[in-house]
């Protein structure tokens, strides 16, 4: 039996976010100054935490985030970055390119929720989640065949350790002193929103006291952080979720030194 974390972070601002267009997976456009400089706070503010593992979308948003976010941290900056496709923003058909009041538009006009309706040529809800399952499942099992019987990495128990002296409340390092294995997910922001569902309301992950459910499924914010704990146990079948714990979601405190305009950024989709 061991314990993992999951740091997962949004890419930072695009033009295409600035502008409230859809990008999804077939508009791929690099991140805007603003969004370097949102990366770059983000980067800052995790930039102690000692993640074993660095996972990235493989659309270049989100892979420029995680190269900052990789080169600020202290003890990762030599660590690989897996790019998966399983990662990539879910594919909203002949919506991308369009701004987001087009999707919504067409969403009405089908008698629809703008977040429940797929446009023609896109993805389901129930497809990403699909993909952020085989996801999940893929990671469960790396890391357990890598670290199950090995113990606690001492990068990851120096973090750890750092975490149980510091106040609990507001801080980067929340959740970690429970696990021994830290992985770092750089995604979007519609499918970080359908994993996050997936998490609470499949996984069963239990709430922070005093959460409110306003702010767990708000929209999640450019560069916006959100982070998991998972106990897994050894099984014939493979490792098996034990307990699943959601430390936070859509947290933004890295983005208070930047103006307002700055802070903005798309909301959730893209």
């Amino acid at each position: 039996m061991f314990t993992l974390s999951i740091t997962l972070v949004r890419h930072g601002e695009t033009q295409y976010n600035k502008e409230k267009l859809l990008q999804g997976q077939g508009v791929d456009t690099p991140l805007s100054e603003t969004g370097v400089q949102q990366a770059e706070a983000v980067g800052k503010y995790l930039r102690d935490i000692a993640f074993n593992y660095v996972f990235s979308s493989n659309l270049q948003r989100a892979i420029h985030t995680a190269e900052i976010i990789r080169r600020n941290n202290t003890h990762c900056s030599g660590t690989e970055m897996v790019l998966d496709p399983l990662l990539r923003e879910r594919g909203f058909g002949v919506a991308e390119g369009h701004p987001k009041e087009h999707l919504k538009n067409m969403a009405n006009a089908a008698g629809q929720s703008c977040r429940d309706y797929t446009p023609p040529g896109g993805e389901t809800l129930d497809q990403v989640k699909l993909r952020f399952k085989k996801f999940l499942k893929a990671l469960f099992q790396q890391l357990s065949d890598e670290h199950g019987r090995a113990g606690a990495p001492e990068a990851a128990n120096g973090t750890a350790a750092a975490a149980s002296e510091r106040a609990p409340g507001g801080s980067a390092e929340d959740g970690l002193q429970e696990a021994s294995v830290h992985a770092l997910v750089v995604s979007h922001g519609a499918y970080i929103r359908v994993a996050i569902k997936h998490l609470l309301e499949d996984l069963k992950s239990s709430l922070p006291a005093g959460a409110k459910m306003s702010q767990v499924f708000s929209p999640c914010p450019n560069t916006g952080i959100s982070r998991f704990v998972f106990t897994l146990s050894p099984s014939e079948s493979g490792p098996v979720l034990s307990a699943a714990r959601c430390c936070f979601t859509n947290r933004k405190e890295h983005l208070g030194n930047l103006t307002a305009a700055e802070k903005c950024g798309g909301k959730e989709m893209g």
